[in-house]
């Protein structure tokens, strides 16, 4: 057991190290995660499937290790030539994970979760409920929160136009049972204690000189420096009441400063979580 979690602990800190490389998408992962093990909570789905799915969240995105820097992290919205090279990450992540020891968790949401009920996804361009399940509750938690964080080309959109988008779409590029079902949390608070935070109870900050979303950690410290992922600058953070701000204090950050990291506490925290039912 120890050592299967120490694997899992070691592939959800290459996922973050992945997701790092995109300023703009700090805390999409664990965002994803979490939304793919609520609506599997909903669906009525065990213990061993909700853990599986909140797993297939945090890895979904594994292969886009393989998308050049300059297409990741390109300001504009991508031509049809570089979102096709988009396409190719579902594809990248499988052969990654291929002969990983605990590749069974995560295979099927890696490669399945831009697959679509009308067989208009990929990679295959499988349809119905032959697209595996966590791959349909994936699909449907990371297009939520894609239409709910800003991005450097656009703001996100209000949690309600992503629900009502979600609605029109079910049986088109969302599973209809599934989609009630995400729809039906939609009543709930759990979703918006989801949107616009990076863990539990931290929500993304504004960089106070480009304004792109940046993470803070929990175990950051008031008086820590935090630093900007798309422009570089350094920020004085403050903790106060249950608050949290930035202080922009007009230097940039260094190579080691900015380099992709993970967040230790959040994934040993999630695996503590999950091992029990899917190891």
């Amino acid at each position: 057991m120890a050592e299967k979690e120490s694997l899992l602990n070691t592939l959800l800190g290459l996922s973050m190290i992945v997701e790092a490389r995109d300023p703009y998408t700090g805390g999409h992962l664990w965002r994803v995660s979490q939304f793919s093990k609520l609506l599997a909570q909903q669906a009525g789905l065990s213990r061993r499937e909700i853990a599986l799915s909140e797993v297939g969240g945090f890895l979904h995105d594994l292969g886009k290790v393989g998308v050049p820097d300059a297409i990741l992290n390109k300001p504009d919205r991508l031509t049809d030539a570089e979102y096709a090279v988009i396409k190719i990450h579902p594809s990248v992540g499988g052969r990654l994970l291929a002969n990983h020891p605990l590749a069974n968790l995560a295979l099927e949401a890696v490669v399945g979760h831009h697959e679509r009920p009308d067989g208009q996804g990929y990679p295959q361009g499988i349809a119905g409920e032959v697209i595996p399940v966590v791959a349909r509750i994936v699909g449907i938690a990371d297009a939520f929160d894609a239409m709910t964080s800003t991005r450097s080309y656009r703001k996100g959109m209000p949690m309600e136009k992503a629900f009502t988008i979600v609605g029109n779409e079910l049986g088109g590029q969302f599973d209809a049972r599934l989609g009630r079902d995400f729809l039906a949390l939609g009543r709930s608070a759990d979703v918006a204690h989801i949107v616009g935070h990076s863990e539990p109870g931290i929500p993304l900050l504004a960089c106070p000189v480009c304004s792109a979303p940046v993470v803070v950690r929990r175990a950051q410290r008031d008086g820590e420096s935090v630093y900007c992922r798309a422009c570089g600058g350094e920020s004085r953070l403050h903790k106060q009441d249950g608050s949290l701000q930035l202080e922009m204090t007009g230097h940039k950050g260094n190579a080691a400063a900015l380099a992709p990291d993970h967040d230790p506490d959040l994934i040993g925290a999630m695996v503590e979580d999950i091992a029990p039912h899917v190891l």
